[in-house]
């Protein structure tokens, strides 16, 4: 039962979020030989300037340990 949270800037349509949102839903599916009906995705717009704080600070730099994929960038 795979639950995904992706955040990111606001400014992508629908048609993007639900298009991610469908390509991951197949990899998943794939990969992890998941259901569909056990695949859940939320995405969530964090304006630039809330960024440091509510992203980095709490979900990258907080769980290196855990990321599998880190960013290019560093606020430290």
């Amino acid at each position: 039962m795979p639950h995904v949270n992706i955040k990111c800037y606001p400014g992508k349509t629908e048609e993007q979020k639900r298009k991610l949102a469908e390509k991951i839903t197949e990899d998943i599916m794939e990969i992890m030989e998941a259901g569909e009906e056990g695949i859940s995705i939320v995405i969530e717009e964090i304006p630039e300037e809330k960024w440091e704080n509510i992203v980095w600070k709490k979900e990258i730099s907080n769980k290196r340990e855990m990321l599998y994929k880190a960013p290019g960038y560093s606020f430290e």
